[in-house]
C-alpha cells in the first residue's frame, strides 16, 4: 500500500493562502467607501411664540401656602 506524500502540502496551503489573500484585496480595493461626514453649520431656528414673550411661572402643588 502506498504512502501519502505530504511534502507538497505546505507549498500548497501557503500558496492558497496567499492566493486568498490577494483576491480579497483586490476585492476589497474596488469598493468606495463614502468619505467622512463633515458637521454640518446650521444656525438654530428662533420661533417668536406667544408664551414665549411672557415670563410665565409654574406652580407645584406642594409649594403652594396651605
Amino acid at each position: 500500500m502506498p504512502q501519502l506524500d505530504t511534502s507538497t502540502w505546505s507549498i500548497v496551503i501557503l500558496s492558497m493562502i496567499l492566493t486568498l489573500f490577494i483576491m480579497f484585496q483586490l476585492k476589497i480595493s474596488k469598493h468606495h467607501f463614502p468619505m467622512n461626514p463633515k458637521p454640518k453649520q446650521t444656525s438654530p431656528l428662533k420661533s417668536n411664540m406667544p408664551w414665549e414673550e411672557k415670563w410665565t411661572k409654574i406652580y407645584l402643588l406642594l409649594s403652594l401656602p396651605l
